[in-house]
């Protein structure tokens, strides 16, 4: 599985664009915002992006999803079902991020266990409420990465003083469906620097106290 990288908004968000070596088929994954940068992006490495891919409902994860999703005809995919409080909150948002609201419609929700394809590429889609109800990461197998948006970062986990997130959900999460990964499952989190799931369990301090 290739990948890029593309910090966007004043969150740094990593929009990450992934594709498939043989097809060139590539998904957006929460692209929060800048779809300029995104599409430049797109042009520079001569993808077909077929998908958008969201892990959850806050408003630097999705900011230009709608706008890419009708410029490139393309479906929305996720969060889960329970986001549907932030999505139908867009403009209450707005005052929390400090970020300009958006127009997200016609998304299709997305289950726990879920598999979707890109080109010759499998995602697995998983279930991990905690920094908010209806959060899913994305997991490929054959490359051993996980795009896990807001659940963990590098020596860190996703906010819990939010409305409807919830600490202990999210330690559950992480215990339950990210740490059997395994130890070499590269980490590409939803802000901040690469990590892996070892290193986690040695450094990250949530989990010392929590494992």
């Amino acid at each position: 599985m290739n990948y890029i990288i593309i910090p966007v908004t004043n969150f740094f968000q990593n929009c990450c664009i992934i594709w498939c070596s043989t097809t060139l088929h590539a998904a957006i994954i929460d692209p929060g915002g800048e779809h300029n940068k995104i599409i430049d992006n797109i042009i520079k490495y001569k993808l077909s992006v077929k998908k958008i891919l969201i892990t959850h409902g806050h408003l630097d994860h999705i900011g230009s999803a709608y706008i890419l999703s009708n410029i490139y005809k393309i479906p929305i995919l996720g969060p889960h079902k329970k986001d549907y409080f932030w999505i139908k909150n867009i403009n209450f948002q707005k005052n929390i991020f400090q970020i300009p609201s958006c127009t997200f419609t016609k998304n299709i929700w997305l289950k726990n266990n879920n598999q979707i394809s890109i080109g010759n590429l499998i995602l697995t889609v998983y279930h991990c409420p905690g920094h908010t109800p209806g959060h899913i990461v994305f997991f490929n197998k054959l490359s051993n990465i996980l795009i896990s948006g807001d659940v963990i970062f590098k020596k860190n986990i996703g906010r819990t003083d939010l409305p409807l997130s919830n600490y202990n959900d999210l330690i559950c999460s992480i215990k339950q469906k990210i740490l059997p990964l395994g130890n070499n499952v590269i980490i590409i989190p939803g802000h901040g620097p690469i990590t892996n799931i070892g290193y986690e369990i040695l450094n990250n301090p949530f989990l010392k106290k929590n494992y």
